[in-house]
């Protein structure tokens, strides 16, 4: 037996599980998400619509086998809808921008029991400039604020936001295998960090995008006239030249742009906040004490990121969440 034919089989299970149920029990709904580290996004943004009436089930696209990622969760919809108490919740990825070109986008923006995260992943969400001094705190316990994130990630996104436009207008006319989002990710690396004068990476990739943008324009002069209608339609999308991070690929922000940029930033929190301790120690004991009691303090960078959920204000995460309360019928929700 197919693992489709297994899922479609879990699906009537649910519903008919559902139906058995007495009349005052909480109905239950599956969510079925990517991979291991979406269970607890996705049941950050579902629990709070958890009532006497009904609940969730996060868990991974099949019961049967290990099978992860995206088609897998969009498998369970192909032949009959799935139904009320069983939703979708995937990474938006390109899918959200290609507003319906592709199948896979079509579904995605069509299903009412589809459900993305509008930003490109969670890794996006994590990412929320606004919320990374507190990751710094929750790893070094040291709340000075000595590096401005949301104005290095608003210069990073304006120098990477033209490239941007013309990665999405490529993939729109499907000559993304000659511009893919590996190589757009590779030109708008850091290529160096210093958090004293971050003005000097901002300004080196405002160089690399140029250059690649006067290349792109030359290669493609039949989409120069096309670019100020994509500018316009993906700011209608939600994109802006101040959060286009919030929309390049997840694990390149992750890993190559703020993990980088916490690591320097919280090495000099350590480090100040071991130099209070030398400093103000009335003896070696206690300072020996001191700096032991605070090593064990320390928190993992990539642990706390993953953790963070300091994105909850932010403007698709809201929109997020109304799409949820349209589906549980609730529009006017303060949910």
């Amino acid at each position: 037996m197919s693992y489709r034919l297994k899922d479609n089989l879990n699906s009537r299970y649910f519903e008919a599980a559902n139906k058995m149920t007495p009349k005052n029990a909480r109905r239950r709904i599956i969510a079925y998400v990517e991979s291991y580290d979406d269970v607890y996004f996705w049941r950050t943004v579902l629990s709070g619509f958890e009532n006497d009436k009904r609940y969730f089930e996060v868990m991974l696209p099949s019961r049967v086998n290990l099978t992860k990622g995206k088609k897998s969760v969009l498998m369970n919809f192909i032949g009959e809808r799935i139904g009320e108490d069983m939703i979708a919740c995937v990474d938006a990825d390109y899918d959200y921008l290609m507003q319906g070109i592709t199948p896979i986008s079509k579904k995605i923006l069509d299903s009412p029991y589809v459900f993305h995260t509008y930003v490109y992943a969670i890794e996006n969400y994590q990412c929320y400039a606004p919320s990374l001094h507190d990751v710094c705190v929750m790893v070094t316990l040291n709340d000075h604020a000595v590096f401005d994130f949301v104005e290095f990630m608003k210069q990073y996104s304006e120098a990477c936001y033209p490239l941007f436009v013309w990665s999405i207008m490529i993939h729109r006319e499907d000559f993304y295998h000659e511009f893919t989002i590996t190589d757009f990710c590779k030109v708008v690396e850091l290529g160096g960090f210093n958090m004293h004068y971050p003005e000097n990476t901002i300004l080196n990739i405002r160089n690399k995008t140029s250059k690649k943008l006067k290349q792109l324009q030359h290669t493609y002069p039949e989409l120069n006239d096309k670019y100020d209608k994509m500018d316009e339609e993906i700011r209608l999308l939600g994109v802006t030249p101040e959060t286009t991070y919030l929309y390049i690929q997840g694990h390149h922000i992750f890993d190559n742009v703020v993990s980088p940029i916490l690591s320097y930033v919280c090495e000099y929190l350590r480090r100040e906040r071991e130099n209070d301790i030398y400093n103000n120690a009335l003896h070696n004991t206690q300072m020996h004490n001191e700096l032991s009691c605070y090593e064990h303090s320390l928190e993992d960078i990539a642990a706390m990121l993953k953790k963070n959920s300091g994105y909850i204000n932010s403007l698709p995460f809201k929109k997020l969440k109304q799409d949820v309360s349209h589906y549980l019928g609730e529009e006017n929700d303060n949910n």
